[in-house]
């Protein structure tokens, strides 16, 4: 299985886009993984994970053909994992010869505003009804797409929605794809991540070195969750550890974040990062 991080930042983008505060100027001027586009990933080339603002920049960067993509999870409603009114460029007036239908799985917050987005009166002369299809997820249901066994799990995140991380199993392989979170998940949430092997865990640290009372993880949290992981037999030795989802509010430059990585056997993601486990 391979996981490409095709953007890493939390929701301001990194830099931020208003900001000049010492980690944005920093990555101003030195640019390379410094720069972060907004979070979402690919798994196996399949499986899309989020659908970001800068999605139409990921496609040009890391040359993706969006239109053979088939299923897309979503985490949650917030507007830089889920923007939804680019999916009308997918209908075949805008998207000619895009494969099949496009499945786009969340929750019943994501659902909303994926039809306020689709159904204004200027896209009803392109109907999505034949380009994508909307299904509405509920907590722990499993399902399949694709041959993929995808498990989604209550987050502590936003409570106004049902925020979803996700599990995702194939041929024997599995990970766990851990943004956006805080360590609050219900008995229930911790119960069924506690009852899978992990071959990878990917992991928030939108707070850097520093610690909040949910919402968001730092890397003080990432350390407890893998630790947890471990006493249970979760994770092993080989289990790739990965934190993602940077913000500048976090104050750690990249290179401060792969130097705590080192140090804690993880690794720290980059924007086009792939990762074969």
């Amino acid at each position: 299985m391979e996981i490409q991080y095709l953007g890493t930042a939390a929701a301001e983008g990194l830099p931020a886009l208003f900001c000049d505060c010492e980690i944005c100027r920093k990555a101003r001027n030195t640019g390379g993984k410094e720069v972060r586009t907004r979070t979402q990933s690919i798994v196996d080339g399949k499986i899309l994970i989020d659908f970001p603002p800068d999605t139409y920049t990921h496609a040009l960067n890391y040359s993706l053909q969006l239109g053979k993509i088939q299923h897309l999870l979503v985490t949650h409603s917030h507007m830089d994992h889920f923007f939804p009114v680019e999916l009308i460029h997918r209908h075949e007036h805008f998207g000619h010869k895009a494969k099949g239908m496009l499945y786009v799985y969340g929750n019943e917050t994501v659902e909303k505003a994926f039809y306020d987005a689709v159904l204004i009166d200027r896209f009803k002369v392109h109907p999505l009804d034949e380009a994508v299809k909307f299904v509405r997820l509920k907590p722990f249901a499993d399902f399949t797409a694709d041959g993929y066994h995808i498990i989604p799990v209550p987050a502590d995140h936003d409570k106004r929605e049902t925020c979803l991380i996700y599990i995702i199993e194939k041929d024997g392989k599995c990970l766990l794809y851990g943004h956006d979170t805080g360590m609050k998940l219900s008995d229930e949430a911790w119960d069924c991540i506690f009852s899978y092997k992990y071959d990878l865990i990917s992991l928030d640290a939108t707070m850097g070195k520093k610690q909040i009372d949910g919402y968001h993880m730092g890397l003080p949290d990432d350390i407890i969750f893998a630790e947890m992981l471990e006493e249970r037999g979760c994770i092993c030795k080989d289990t790739v550890k990965i934190i993602n989802h940077f913000s500048h509010n976090g104050e750690m430059t990249h290179e401060q974040l792969e130097e705590f990585a080192k140090e804690n056997g993880m690794i720290a993601s980059y924007d086009g990062m792939k990762v074969l486990f």
